[in-house]
């Protein structure tokens, strides 16, 4: 499909189908996200690819219960409005998609955000592109228990900034209302 057509037909998807993404395709998307554009070139986003619904659903859980302990903490958190579906056990933070790819930067890159998001971006495009649907699942970058993240191989001075969910969509929902572009304002030397 031709640029446009993929920018517009890319969507949140949160329904998949029970179908394993193959690892080759896999690398493949992630092979694609080393075209993103990052801060100074520097390419610091590494990758961990889970593909175990035993680890999936552990990494929901854990994620919900950082997530909770937070609101706890503080009540009037923006966080508090995802307190009922939190507390929910029949809810996967990551809606049992067959893979989940964690997007990692180091903890101390002022550019870390903008340099994943640009890496989640590809991500989602190239995925997209090959049939495949994904969502970003900002919940899923709570997790924080240090013997799980050595588990998954992240280093210690890296942190998960953007979680994406993959697998072949069940459907693809039609395209959500979008406004045009607002321009606060031009400046043209005309």
């Amino acid at each position: 499909m031709d640029f446009e057509e993929l920018i517009k037909r890319r969507r949140a998807i949160r329904d998949y189908l029970p179908k394993e993404v193959p690892l080759s395709i896999i690398h493949d998307i992630l092979d694609d996200t080393r075209f993103a554009p990052s801060a100074r070139n520097g390419q610091p986003c590494k990758f961990v690819i889970v593909r175990d619904k035993t680890w999936i659903s552990r990494l929901s859980k854990e994620s919900k219960a950082s997530l909770l302990k937070k609101i706890k903490e503080n009540p009037t958190s923006p966080l508090a409005t995802y307190a009922s579906i939190l507390s929910d056990d029949g809810f996967n933070v990551f809606y049992n998609a067959p893979c989940l790819i964690l997007i990692c930067v180091p903890k101390d890159l002022a550019s870390g955000d903008y340099d994943s998001a640009l890496a989640a971006a590809y991500l989602m495009f190239s995925a997209a592109n090959r049939g495949l649907g994904t969502c970003w699942i900002g919940l899923g970058s709570h997790l924080e228990n240090p013997d799980t993240l050595k588990d998954l191989g992240i280093p210690s001075d890296h942190r998960i900034a953007a979680p994406i969910i993959l697998g072949y969509p069940k459907e693809i929902p039609p395209a959500s209302d979008r406004h045009d572009p607002i321009i606060l304002n031009i400046l043209d030397s005309r």
